[in-house]
């Protein structure tokens, strides 16, 4: 039986900096899962326990959603992270990449740049894919139930997207069972977990669970 635990961010900061870079000299860590199941959240925890081992330096956070080319660009996104991102940093090159603005719904003109430093998080949907898996130093899957996973993401951008969030999730639904991501990943994490903790400094790892809405919306 998979019981759940409360873990510290602190020791998985220091598991990840410990770990072997394979991303050229960077260790990259994959926040995967879909959406609202709170890995912005958990990630950027991470990255906040990341810089306080580094001397108060945050490790640059990339969100997938930011290189999306709009609601179609679901999964098909991934040679733009590999080319503007993962390919400099792999050659020890900074990198760099323009926001897509879901208002304006076009790739902003200012370029973030992701410096070739110890560690990059890429946190979104489909960040821990089969592709990318030999160079990981961490990869993470976030979970939670579909039904509420549904209320956060139309409590965040509105009821109007109701129809394309569908889509998105029968897509999510699809990648991750012929991806194979839950059996994959390093550590599954309770994104609405019953456990009391304090969640700025502590997750919980959740047990395994294989068919369930909490994966595949």
């Amino acid at each position: 039986m998979n019981v759940a635990v409360i873990e510290a961010y602190s020791g998985l900061a220091h598991r990840v900096l410990a770990g072997p870079a394979r991303l050229g000299r960077t260790r990259l860590v994959a926040v995967d899962g879909p959406s609202g199941a709170g890995k912005s959240r958990f990630a950027a925890r991470l990255a906040d326990a990341l810089a306080a081992h580094a001397g108060g330096v945050r490790p640059p956070l990339v969100h997938t959603d930011d290189l999306l080319d709009g609601w179609d660009d679901q999964l098909s996104f991934w040679t733009r992270l590999e080319e503007q991102v993962l390919g400099p940093l792999r050659a020890g090159r900074v990198g760099g990449y323009r926001r897509y603005s879901w208002v304006r719904r076009r790739f902003l003109d200012r370029v973030v740049p992701v410096p070739a430093g110890p560690v990059l998080i890429v946190e979104g949907v489909s960040a821990a894919r089969a592709a990318v898996r030999p160079e990981l130093t961490l990869s993470v899957l976030v979970t939670a139930p579909a039904e509420l996973r549904l209320r956060r993401a139309l409590a965040r951008d509105g009821e109007q997207i109701l129809p394309e969030l569908r889509r998105w999730h029968a897509g999510e639904q699809a990648h991750f069972a012929a991806d194979g991501t839950a059996a994959a990943v390093d550590l599954v994490v309770d994104g609405a977990p019953d456990l009391p903790h304090d969640g700025d400094r502590y997750y919980v790892r959740a047990g395994r669970r294989s068919g369930s809405g909490d994966v595949a919306g």
